[in-house]
């Protein structure tokens, strides 16, 4: 009677416990979910504004093609040292591991080389686009990538879309054409070419870079399906790749120039916080990512255009009429409207949230890494 009476105080004792640390890790989970979309908002938005200042500015730019390599290489540093930490400093055990993903499963490396081509063309289109489009315009425009994932995902992966989902993919286009319009006869277009930028340059660019951005996240996704090697690893496979490729534009494009003025030349304290921003703000992304649903990052997104619009306006002195805030506000609600679950998921969604959390969420790391760190 003792022992049962014992047990009796002891489950509510422990049920009390349950709920206490459930609140807890509730409010943690909550307040995790507030920082994330902070960094997501503040790195979006950042990096394009950050890029948009430093090539506008007056007086001797850097080289985007340098810029590009030094993003990759301190990219590919940052993994390699991750990935020493969590061999807890070994060494041996080190050198073996990055032998083995690298050099053994050799056929699984050269897997990496299209969509680390692809990506080296699309951080150099996207230097290229900002420079010549602005910030404001660039951020909505960009905005396509959602649209040619999409399209690519239904093609290549047999995804099936939702009738919302496809409802925004109509709104986000008419949004992004309706900026076009807009900045095609407007005052935008008339400032850039004061200032010897070309509107259409920055145009096909920022398309292209779409292009390459769905295709190249679609094939990555298509291609590492049931693979078991970290998102630590994957960049660094996808950094080596991206280094040489890298270089060999580098060469291709600005080689003489660089030869003559050095590969550091134009590098202001600015401009490395670009780089560093570049480098390290998808690697940070991917990490907060996890604690982040696709509301949250849907939501992340539309706001850092807002952010993007306002911040240009005092910086660049952007124009904001009625029609480019019709056309960024229809992109703001497709993307938004994209993101929301399907609503044949959303029933088992409460109650799969947390096994798919802890069991998905590597694979969903590994997935965003690249759009999100290459973009």
């Amino acid at each position: 009677m003792m022992i049962m009476a014992a047990a009796g105080t002891e489950s509510p004792n422990k049920s009390t416990e349950d709920k206490t640390s459930a609140r807890r890790q509730n409010e943690v989970n909550r307040k995790l979910k507030y920082i994330s979309l902070a960094i997501l908002v503040i790195q979006n938005a950042s990096l394009i504004l950050s890029i948009r200042y430093v090539r506008t500015l007056p007086g001797d730019h850097f080289y985007t093609t340098s810029a590009v390599v030094m993003a990759e290489v301190l990219k590919v540093f940052t993994c390699l040292v991750i990935v020493l930490i969590q061999e807890r400093g070994n060494v041996k055990s080190f050198v073996s591991l990055l032998y083995d993903s690298i050099v053994i499963q050799y056929l699984d490396t050269l897997k990496l080389a299209v969509p680390s081509l692809i990506y080296t063309l699309q951080n150099n289109l996207q230097y290229v686009a900002i420079s010549n489009l602005p910030a404001a315009t660039f951020q909505v425009t960009y905005q396509l990538k959602i649209l040619t994932t999409a399209l690519f995902s239904v093609l290549m992966l047999r995804k099936s879309l939702s009738k919302i989902q496809w409802i925004s993919l109509v709104l986000l286009f008419a949004g992004v054409a309706i900026v076009q319009v807009e900045q095609e006869g407007g005052k935008q277009k008339e400032a850039l070419t004061s200032t010897n930028q070309s509107y259409f340059k920055g145009l096909v660019s920022v398309i292209i870079s779409c292009l390459s951005s769905g295709f190249a996240g679609v094939y990555f996704e298509k291609i590492l399906k049931g693979s078991s090697a970290s998102v630590w690893m994957r960049n660094i496979q996808l950094g080596i790749f991206g280094t040489v490729l890298g270089l060999l534009g580098m060469w291709w494009n600005d080689g003489a120039a660089i030869a003559e003025k050095g590969f550091l030349f134009g590098y202001t304290p600015m401009v490395w916080g670009v780089i560093f921003n570049q480098a390290f703000g998808g690697l940070l992304v991917a990490v907060v990512v996890k604690y982040a649903d696709n509301i949250l990052k849907g939501f992340a997104t539309s706001f850092s255009i807002i952010v993007s619009t306002i911040t240009s306006v005092y910086l660049f002195g952007f124009h904001v009429d009625l029609i480019f805030t019709l056309g960024a506000g229809l992109v703001i609600g497709a993307v938004y409207m994209y993101s929301l679950p399907k609503p044949n998921a959303s029933t088992s969604s409460t109650s799969t949230s947390s096994s798919s959390h802890s069991k998905g969420g590597d694979s969903e790391l590994e997935a965003f890494l690249p759009k999100l760190g290459r973009s």
